[in-house]
């Protein structure tokens, strides 16, 4: 590999504005991505930590595989537990999770889109140029958010110039302002940065549904066999009248901001940007497991998001996905910091999984990663052998395939606005136009589910959970199950055995995983790798925003980190904590 002229190795390390410790290789050919890498260079040791532990304490430890999806680990280990002991639990429950997991959804998606994926595409500096008349001109032009006035933009532009003034960016700092990429005019910018602080208060208020059922967030409390809050309109201590009128007023935010504002701005920003409809898309393989129940999680029928897989862009066919099938999901370490007891060249279903930790790779600071050999602490999942996208962009595709009327009509309504071909939702544009679909189709979903919890209880049924099966005495010997869901940024699920009432075996496999994965024994590339390599091409390897634009569409959550080198190794940014 020549580190010169055309053939030079980009590297991006850490990739920011992410969850977790990621490291990007890009090997070029001229100013083109020929392929890329990508590396987890943080090691998750959670299964081996809940190895001896009671099954029912699993949830408060799988918690913290992250800092940012607490309440779906908690709720996937949850699902485990009861599917192993084959434990119902009461409608009531099943509501309040999926209002809690639907409100993660309109939380994580707005968020990722203003304060992680936006400032790929927005222009911070440029907005200081920007006329606040012609601003508000552009946002009652595509909205009716009352916040669009040009004093209200006027504000917004001194404020922002005030940072820049002052020398002290911030958030905006350390950014390739300027990039010829940028192609947002000046208005638009304003426009976007405004919506950006916008979102910093309006998340803080939409975050207390989860304290509301959950008692605090992050984190929230679970329970195996229900939910831990118990309603009665009349106390102070329970799920009360007041609590639940609360929880009204949330969703009705969450709808607002979504309709007004995310939706919009994801219009008008994706309309500068059409070209991102040919490139980023890789697999062309794509999977669910499906979630939101509406009749228990045994009732797949009742799913929301139906589950099944999508190959080769054949969105004719939906393949059955079984999670219990030995032959399935099978994870590969062949170019992990794994070893498996028979071998790298294994795949093992995950009630077999091994964690086995082997570490062989270059000692900091080195130049490059050797890819012939391991490259990454993620392991490489499989569906029947084929390496699989989650997320977004995968529940879109689904819900589209399988007749979702109002999927339809988004998908529909996005194509004939931006005028762009169907065949653009295979790309980087259509991951991000995917994630702000879901956020609409959530919105509305969940005052559906509040409106069934208030008639249960009206007609009343109280009841949040089941005490059936709580004692290990009477539990099987053996038994195992799986805690699958959709979570924000894909299709996680949870595996565990039980023997002698504790875990003997435990093993998740998070949506990063399924996309950020190293190739496997058979060469095939993850997710990200994929798609980097799909047409992609850098107008300056020293500021790839390109890169970050179709790693950022996925929503990584790996956990953070903080510098950058170039081609020949050297730092390029460097943070100082005071």
């Amino acid at each position: 590999m020549s580190e010169s002229g055309v053939n030079e190795r980009v590297v991006v390390d850490p990739i920011t504005r992410i969850e977790g410790h990621l490291r990007i290789e890009a090997q070029m050919n001229g100013n083109k991505i020929e392929s890329a890498y990508s590396s987890g260079t943080m090691v998750r040791g959670i299964e081996i930590i809940l190895k001896g532990r009671d099954p029912r304490d699993a949830w408060a430890f799988a918690q913290r595989i992250c800092g940012v999806c607490t309440l779906v680990h908690g709720l996937a280990s949850i699902r485990a537990v009861e599917n192993a002991l084959d434990y119902k639990i009461p409608k009531n429950a099943d509501l309040i999770r999926n209002l809690m997991n639907g409100a993660q959804y309109i939380h994580d998606h707005v968020m990722h889109f203003y304060h992680l994926h936006a400032l790929d595409w927005v222009d911070v500096v440029s907005a200081l140029s920007a006329d606040p008349k012609a601003t508000s001109d552009l946002a009652q032009s595509i909205s009716d958010y009352p916040k669009s006035s040009p004093g209200y933009f006027a504000d917004m532009k001194a404020k922002l110039k005030g940072f820049v003034d002052s020398g002290q960016l911030g958030i905006f700092a350390k950014a390739y302002w300027g990039h010829p990429a940028y192609k947002l005019p000046p208005e638009a910018n304003l426009m976007a940065v405004s919506h950006y602080l916008e979102a910093l208060a309006w998340q803080r208020d939409v975050a207390r549904l989860h304290t509301i059922f959950g008692g605090k967030n992050p984190h929230p409390n679970f329970v195996v066999g229900g939910v831990p809050c118990a309603i009665d309109l009349n106390s102070d201590s329970a799920l009360n009248s007041k609590k639940l009128s609360q929880v009204q007023d949330i969703i009705n935010q969450m709808k607002t901001f979504v309709d007004q504002v995310y939706v919009p701005d994801t219009l008008a920003i994706a309309s500068f940007y059409k070209d991102w409809g040919s490139r980023g898309e890789g697999l062309g393989n794509f999977l669910t497991y499906g979630d939101f129940p509406s009749n228990g999680m045994d009732d797949v029928a009742g799913y929301m998001i139906p589950p099944g897989a999508i190959l080769n862009r054949d969105l004719s066919t939906i393949h059955d996905v079984d999670m219990n099938a030995a032959e399935e999901i099978q994870e590969y370490v062949a170019h992990s910091w794994y070893d498996y007891e028979n071998g790298k060249s294994a795949g093992l279903h995950p009630y077999k999984g091994e964690t086995r930790l082997n570490y062989t790779g270059p000692k900091p600071p080195y130049q490059h990663l050797d890819v012939d050999q391991s490259y990454s602490w993620l392991k490489s999942p499989r569906w029947k052998g084929n390496a699989m996208e989650v997320g977004p962009l995968s529940r879109v595709l689904m819900l589209y395939a399988s007749g979702h009327d109002q999927t339809k009509e988004l998908v529909g309504m996005t194509l004939n606005k931006l005028d762009i071909p169907v065949t653009a939702l295979f790309s980087t544009l259509g991951r991000t136009a995917a994630r702000t679909l879901e956020t609409k189709i959530f919105a509305d979903a969940m005052q559906g589910w509040y409106d069934d919890l208030i008639a249960n209880i009206k007609a009343g049924d109280s009841r949040t959970f089941n005490e059936v099966l709580w004692e290990p005495a009477s539990w099987p010997k053996q038994a195992q199950g799986v805690g699958f869901m959709e979570a924000p940024r894909g299709s996680l699920a949870h595996w565990i055995v039980i023997e002698n009432e504790t875990i003997k075996n435990y093993q998740a496999v998070v949506p990063s995983t399924w996309n950020a994965g190293p190739r496997d024994d058979k060469g095939q590339p993850g997710a990200y790798e994929a798609a980097l390599a799909d047409n992609h091409e850098l107008h300056d390897p020293q500021q790839p925003v390109e890169i970050l634009r179709t790693i950022h569409s996925f929503d990584p959550c790996i956990a953070c980190a903080v510098h950058l080198t170039d081609p020949d190794g050297n730092e390029l940014i460097k943070v100082k904590v005071r």
